[in-house]
């Protein structure tokens, strides 16, 4: 399969469908932190060169509900984001997902058809994962160690959200999960 994986910048999810013997490539405005195949730029600009499936992981700063104390103060730069996410939602695409937190996605466009966590895929950590599907199944847990987490201090298991301001910070809690991206190549490749 041809897979594009829009808004990876960490190669995480590409790596995993080309371990899988897929046609796979990253695309984002920033380089890849890997080397593999990426395309430096707007995602918008390929979604019509002939993709089977796509993965998105559109910016959450405008749409996660987590920011919501500072949503007054970005009224257009959230409508210039849900307009983005409708965009990858109709790309020409026969298959697709679009990831991101709990966010305003829900609300403003349409509830997600799944929500996943870290832990159900051998991760001991909690971040509740939105996915929008369109002709894919929901993802099938393949190690839930929910039960082992649950005996870690929550600071330690909701590590995410307890991270120290930091330049790297936005990019410690947008990373796709090894297990999640392998869940994804496994099954819906």
């Amino acid at each position: 399969m041809r897979v594009i994986v829009g808004c990876e910048y960490s190669g995480t999810v590409r790596d995993a469908f080309i371990a899988r013997g897929h046609d796979a490539y990253s695309c984002d405005l920033l380089p890849s932190d890997k080397p593999g195949p990426h395309i430096q730029g707007d995602i918008l600009s390929i979604l019509n060169d002939g993709w089977d499936l796509g993965i998105f992981h559109p910016p959450c700063t405008h749409l996660a509900v987590s920011g919501a104390a500072w949503f007054k103060n970005k009224v257009k730069e959230q409508a210039e984001a849900l307009e983005f996410v409708r965009k990858l939602m109709d790309a020409p695409i026969p298959r697709i997902c679009i990831e991101n937190p709990v966010s305003v996605i829900s609300s403003k466009i349409r509830k997600p058809d799944q929500i996943i966590q870290p832990y159900q895929f051998g991760h001991m950590e909690q971040k509740k994962t939105c996915l929008w599907l369109k002709n894919l199944p929901k993802l099938t847990a393949t190690m839930n160690v929910f039960e082992d987490m649950m005996k870690l201090p929550k600071n330690k298991r909701e590590r995410l959200h307890y991270l120290p301001p930091s330049p790297d910070r936005w990019k410690l809690r947008s990373q796709t999960y090894q297990g999640i991206a392998d869940a994804m190549a496994s099954q819906w490749g």
